[in-house]
């Protein structure tokens, strides 16, 4: 076990759950406010269906810096496109969540 990454891990979550005061936020809370942050529209009531886009645009932005995607623009209603350039290499579970929780990482830190 990387210690120095789980402090890492749990020094950002701790973070992000006094800035919201909101609970402990999982990996997929934290996908969802990335794609928040990068849709750039604020925090307002979201449909379904942009919920499921938001986790799309944070897993997108994520992914961007390791070459998986690309960014295609912005359309009309300000929501960021995304193309894939490259499969992601078959993983298991907790090699998929660990890719994310690093990529999340990487994230803040470039904030």
């Amino acid at each position: 076990m990387d210690l120095t990454f789980e402090k890492r891990w749990r020094d950002l979550v701790a973070s992000i759950s006094q800035r919201f005061d909101a609970g402990t936020p999982d990996l997929n809370s934290i996908i969802f406010l990335i794609g928040v942050q990068e849709l750039g529209q604020g925090a307002r009531e979201f449909k379904k269906d942009e919920k499921v886009n938001l986790m799309h645009i944070g897993i997108c932005v994520l992914l961007l810096p390791y070459g998986y995607y690309k960014e295609l623009g912005r359309d009309a209603d300000g929501w960021p496109h995304f193309e894939r350039v490259r499969e992601l290499p078959p993983l298991g579970a907790n090699e998929q969540e660990r890719l994310m929780k690093e990529a999340v990482l990487a994230y803040f830190e470039r904030a």
